[in-house]
């Protein structure tokens, strides 16, 4: 597992170049991105990019934030907030709040090959670029 998440993580530092050339993603954080990731076990694996440590701090804890909303209720963040606001999941079914729910994209449960199931967030562009970024760092792994 530990070198799995390793490998994602290498393929997201070779992916971050290409995505600060696009104004709208590197506007929000310029590089300083973080991705947290759950493991079935309940094991927490992090990585923090960029220079701006206090900018990698809010990416990590919006990226944990993200990881841990696709742990307890194994579906993706934007997605969830959806049901429970048109009463489709009551709000504390999963043990989280309406206050607490993330709403941005960039949190997703991911499944490896060998069926392993992780709960990945990402933080640091937009949603979509959060989303997009962590299905390529772990494809075909």
């Amino acid at each position: 597992m530990n070198s799995q998440i390793a490998l994602a993580f290498a393929e997201i530092e070779k992916l971050i170049p290409e995505y600060l050339q696009i104004e709208e993603d590197r506007q929000i954080s310029n590089g300083n991105v973080a991705v947290c990731i759950i493991d079935e076990n309940g094991s927490v694996h992090g990585k923090m990019y960029g220079n701006d440590k206090p900018r990698q701090r809010q990416s990590y804890k919006i990226a944990w934030t993200k990881a841990s909303q696709v742990w307890l209720t194994g579906v993706k963040t934007g997605e969830y907030e959806k049901m429970v606001f048109n009463g489709i999941v009551d709000e504390n079914a999963n043990g989280i709040e309406a206050p607490d729910l993330i709403g941005w994209q960039g949190g997703q449960p991911i499944t490896l090959n060998n069926g392993t199931k992780l709960s990945v967030g990402f933080s640091g562009f937009r949603g979509t670029t959060d989303l997009e970024i962590a299905e390529k760092a772990f494809l075909g792994l």
